[in-house]
């Protein structure tokens, strides 16, 4: 897929600000820190079209970027991030539930995983709930370049066989990192697929 524009479109505090035109949303998701801006900067081949910012936790907002005037990245707050409030952590998971399980547009969301460390509860959780209300969802598996290949390899198959102990199927699985710009024509093409898809689907 070519990216001909990609620009910011804007941000909400409550579903009901999202954008009403209709167009597909591919969300982007994962704790904080785990190079969400990054990733949505390579995808969009903008550097500076997500904030990156040195303080995890840092997005709080959903934030709406229209790309090639036809579908939406979604860029959500980040979760599990410990040195912000209790009431903000709350906040965040009411924010980031009530976009997931109940906006009609998002057709896909990408679960970000830092590749570098072991399975953590809460993406786990996370990842659980979402195939509880059969979310359609990936893991994006970021800062690939941290490690060796083959470790890289060992980290994944692990993350693998603790999902096998509750999944049947494993969702689908990209491997990144922005630094090296791996994984970015993987992620573009399954994209593509998808507004394909959607395109030939009868609409209801």
């Amino acid at each position: 897929m070519h990216i001909a524009s990609a620009r910011f479109r804007c941000s909400s505090t409550r579903l009901d600000q999202c954008p009403s035109d209709g167009k597909l949303e591919f969300a982007f998701i994962g704790r904080s820190n785990v190079g969400k801006s990054s990733l949505i900067n390579l995808l969009t081949d903008s550097p500076a079209l997500a904030k990156v910012s040195s303080t995890p936790g840092k997005t709080k907002l959903i934030n709406h970027f229209l790309i090639n005037d036809r579908w939406y990245i979604v860029d959500l707050p980040g979760y599990g991030y410990a040195r912000v409030s209790k009431a903000q952590r709350q906040g965040f998971s009411q924010l980031i539930t009530d976009y997931v399980f109940r906006r009609e547009a998002m057709y896909f969301l990408f679960v970000l995983i830092d590749v570098r460390l072991e399975p953590q509860k809460i993406d786990l959780d996370f990842i659980n709930l979402l195939g509880q209300h059969g979310i359609p969802f990936g893991l994006v598996f970021t800062k690939c370049d941290k490690l060796s290949s083959n470790q890289v390899e060992s980290h994944v198959a692990r993350y693998k066989r603790t999902l096998r102990q509750s999944w049947e199927e494993l969702p689908p699985i990209w491997y990144t990192s922005s630094e090296k710009r791996q994984g970015r024509e993987a992620i573009l093409d399954f994209i593509e697929k998808c507004l394909d898809q959607a395109a030939q689907t009868p609409q209801p």
